[in-house]
């Protein structure tokens, strides 16, 4: 992890304090930027969205498909938390603490639109950032690009219905033309994009090439994040200003989203047998977010003044600590992981 990426929480929270105090300050400016639209996709936005997702993209091999049966555990595991759990466990906290606890303290006419925020935050699984829990974790680097790349394809096909099924179930209206926009615009155009541009570097110039574009798109994607943030949190300028705690509260169900699926995820790992290097990527992916993917679908969705947007920016906002924090308690209890009856089992059959 480069120094920039190690303290982008600090550079996300400086872009909230820069994009607060613009939007107050220049309202006009950031109204005409939100014109600038087409087929309610605001293009500046999908500019830097596709800035941030690309580099991403090309790092995947999707060949690694084809290794996921040397860890179908910790594989399935981590799918039925991704696919199965997680997304449905935050739309119920989000009922539980947006549409019940706090509402007294939240403003009435944004409530659904944060509990659609939470939603559409959980329901894609973190394709990036994972690497780098992995390597913090020693994690088995072939099961986390195997993971990875599963996890990617079957976005293309479960995104959509997964959201429309929870905001459905939650009597949010679902404009169900602009989410299949979202996943073409956001997921399978990028990803063909993506996959274009690795195999042309490959075929040219061998993984050096591969890495050497890399080295220059991976500053303009973490830029490119930090210009989306001042632009949504200029939009959310006065809101904020207003409002102060809305962010905090709706940080609770994030967090408690996070423990409870990375927890889950560690602890089936255990009771299967599965090894440590696996169980720690295992549990970091199915508890992270696919947030660049919330953040676009949230806008194209709902809009850039809208709660929804505003709930998925919270996501940015603590992944970083919340995750480097999971990474911390699996490493502190790899002794205890691999006391397990299952995981000495397991191991024994290997050395055997």
């Amino acid at each position: 992890m480069s120094t920039f990426e190690r303290y982008l929480t600090v550079w996300v929270f400086l872009c909230i304090l820069v994009g607060v105090s613009l939007g107050y300050a220049l309202p006009g400016v950031f109204h005409a930027i939100a014109a600038l639209e087409v087929a309610k996709v605001n293009l500046p936005v999908a500019v830097l969205i596709w800035l941030m997702i690309i580099p991403m993209l090309i790092k995947i091999d999707f060949a690694a498909l084809g290794q996921v049966s040397r860890h179908w555990r910790g594989i399935g595991i981590t799918l039925f938390i991704n696919w199965a759990i997680k997304p449905f466990s935050m739309a119920l906290l989000g009922w539980l603490f947006i549409g019940w606890l706090f509402r007294p303290l939240l403003p009435a006419d944004q409530i659904d639109s944060y509990i659609a925020g939470l939603i559409i935050l959980a329901a894609a699984p973190c394709t990036a950032m994972v690497f780098v829990w992995s390597n913090l974790t020693k994690g088995e680097p072939h099961f986390t690009l195997s993971q990875v790349a599963l996890n990617d394809a079957i976005m293309v096909v479960a995104f959509a219905p997964i959201v429309g099924l929870l905001l459905g179930l939650s009597a949010i209206t679902v404009p169900w033309d602009t989410l299949i926009l979202s996943v073409v615009l956001y997921i399978v155009l990028p990803v063909i994009a993506a996959q274009l541009i690795r195999r042309q570097l490959l075929a040219s110039g061998g993984e050096r090439a591969l890495e050497d574009l890399l080295k220059i798109l991976q500053p303009a994607s973490l830029v490119a994040l930090l210009t989306t943030l001042v632009l949504l949190f200029g939009f959310q300028g006065e809101q904020i200003i207003a409002q102060p705690m809305v962010i905090a509260l709706l940080a609770v169900p994030i967090l408690i989203q996070v423990y409870f699926n990375s927890g889950l995820a560690y602890l089936l790992n255990r009771a299967t047998g599965e090894a440590h290097c696996v169980a720690g990527p295992s549990a970091l992916i199915g508890a992270s977010n696919f947030f660049e993917l919330a953040v676009a679908a949230a806008i194209s969705l709902f809009g850039f003044q809208s709660g929804a947007a505003l709930a998925t920016v919270v996501g940015v906002l603590i992944e970083v600590p919340v995750m480097l924090s999971v990474v911390w308690i699996v490493n502190r209890s790899k002794t205890w992981y691999e006391t397990g009856a299952s995981v000495r089992a397991a191991a024994t059959e290997t050395k055997a």
